[in-house]
């Protein structure tokens, strides 16, 4: 059974991420974006899942270094959903061989 504060934080920070999307689409609506703008807007995503994730990867944990290191290694190669998909797979069995 989930913990009741994991379930809150998951859900916290679901709302968190859906507020921040529909309040800046509400304040941008009307608005002509730049360039440079809409790239920031684009890359903004991936940057939160990096804070999200990161500190776990500083932990020394043998397992979610290797990891990492392979999920950066296909992120150079792949689109953002595979390499999602790789970076769980790879962690849950890399966790599972490795403790």
């Amino acid at each position: 059974m989930i913990d009741i504060t994991t379930l809150a934080t998951i859900l916290g920070m679901a709302l968190v991420t859906y507020l921040t999307r529909a309040l800046g689409f509400l304040l941008l609506r009307n608005r002509v974006m730049g360039p440079q703008l809409s790239q920031m807007l684009s890359a903004a995503p991936g940057c939160v899942l990096i804070a999200v994730i990161a500190p776990k990867f500083v932990s020394g944990d043998p397992a979610d270094s290797l990891a990492l290191a392979l999920t950066l290694l296909a992120a150079t190669r792949y689109s953002i959903l595979p390499v999602v998909l790789f970076a769980i797979v790879v962690t849950g069995a890399l966790r599972a061989v490795l403790h």
